[in-house]
């Protein structure tokens, strides 16, 4: 299958990229980061350097994978946990506005499949909004959510302890997503129990 992974270079995409090469899968896989690209080749992906905000430059990197299945696995967190609260418009734009383009971007090349990463906790307040948007937009295109937990290993804020509840290992996470490629829309939840 041609995957065009959208967030290979987070936390759960540089866990994503290698087990869907060795299954066999060609991947595209973005990043905002030059610096990031070889990385991403030595990964096994197809490096994309673009931004999901850039809706053209983003179609025409879309249309030309020809993808089977587009995955959505961006966020736009800091690199310091603590500025969660103040960053959130951030990572809530990735959410809308992102996942419009990342979608149109998908319907325009006819991607047959979607599948997007979410979150299994509710955020306080309207916080939770752009997560409720995004996810409908996501199920309206027939897409699949991934609700995963909070992350837990490389690369992500708890490396060496686990967060509250409910979370995940970012390599188990990554693993079950894999299973997901071909599963029929609708939303599945990815948390240790």
């Amino acid at each position: 299958m041609r995957v065009f992974l959208a967030g290979a270079s987070g936390a759960i995409g540089r866990q994503l990229v290698p087990l869907l090469v060795a299954a066999g899968h060609e991947v595209a896989g973005t990043t905002r980061s030059e610096a990031k690209v070889e990385m991403l080749r030595e990964l096994g992906a197809e490096p994309v350097l673009i931004d999901v905000y850039d809706a053209e430059r983003l179609r025409d990197a879309v249309l030309a994978f020809g993808p089977e299945l587009v995955m959505h696995q961006l966020t736009d967190l800091p690199q310091d946990p603590r500025q969660i609260s103040e960053k959130a418009a951030d990572n809530a734009r990735v959410r809308t506005e992102g996942t419009r383009n990342l979608i149109a971007a998908a319907q325009t090349a006819a991607a047959p499949r979607f599948l997007a990463q979410s979150i299994a906790w509710r955020l306080p307040g309207d916080a939770h909004t752009p997560v409720e948007e995004h996810e409908a937009m996501i199920l309206d295109a027939g897409g699949v959510v991934a609700h995963y937990g909070r992350f837990y290993g490389p690369g992500t804020y708890h490396e060496e302890d686990r967060p509250e509840p409910p979370y995940v290992h970012v390599a188990e996470a990554a693993r079950q997503t894999v299973e997901l490629l071909e599963a029929p829309s609708g939303v599945v939840e990815i948390v240790e129990s």
